[in-house]
């Protein structure tokens, strides 16, 4: 309990810096945000595309731990590394941010003792109940609102050999990793009809995740 609490300041910690760094590398963006005219913005897409090799190790560091820590959301520094340096270099660096953080929590799950919430949770049953668990738990990854540690756990819980793991996680990470990228890349062009695809793919994944609790709420069919 101890070492895990400490494990988690230390991710928290770590964290913060990196946001702290990343608002510092932004700053004179935000204040283009804040102030929106017509030249700011032509100055903004300047500013933002000028961002080089140092904040994409930095923002995809960054997009990792957020995605270890519990409780914690990646999603907006994934659309701004759409935003800042476009769909393609964007998704790469959300898809490897996420990877190395799922990596990182599974690494972790073998060495401390997790929460009793999370071993305890109806989704988790969901998730690995199921006649092809390696499929549900991609889909798992693949669904913004379910914990990815919880779909780590589960994982480590099934005893998947690293490659089989590895496999299921960067394949699970790579729909909303592009997604979000895509979408930065769309606010960033202002093409409000890339962005709607972008809302609209994510609210299926959503569903998906709606169908699964449904399907966990559901009793199990009687013995013939």
């Amino acid at each position: 309990m101890k070492k895990r609490r400490i494990i988690l300041i230390i991710g928290g910690v770590l964290a913060i810096l990196g946001l702290a760094m990343l608002v510092w590398d932004f700053r004179h963006e935000l204040m283009l945000v804040l102030d929106p005219t017509t030249a700011h913005r032509h100055q903004l897409m300047r500013l933002i595309r000028s961002h080089g090799a140092a904040d994409i190790v930095l923002l995809t560091i960054v997009i990792g731990l957020l995605n270890a820590i519990p409780g914690m959301s990646n999603s907006l520094l994934c659309i701004l590394a759409g935003l800042c340096y476009g769909p393609l270099t964007g998704f790469l660096m959300n898809w490897t941010g996420n990877i190395l953080g799922s990596c990182l929590v599974v690494w972790l799950i073998k060495h401390i003792d997790v929460s009793k919430k999370i071993k305890t949770s109806r989704l988790l049953t969901a998730l690995t109940d199921q006649r092809h668990p390696l499929i549900g738990l991609t889909i798992g990854y693949m669904i913004p609102v379910i914990p990815s540690v919880l779909v780590d756990y589960a994982g480590v819980r099934m005893k998947l050999d690293r490659w089989h793991f590895l496999l299921m996680i960067a394949g699970g990470m790579l729909p909303t990793s592009f997604l979000y990228a895509f979408g930065g890349d769309a606010l960033f062009n202002a093409d409000f009809k890339r962005c709607s695809g972008v809302v609209v793919a994510l609210l299926i994944l959503i569903a998906m995740y709606f169908l699964i609790r449904r399907r966990m709420k559901k009793p199990a069919s009687p013995a013939v």
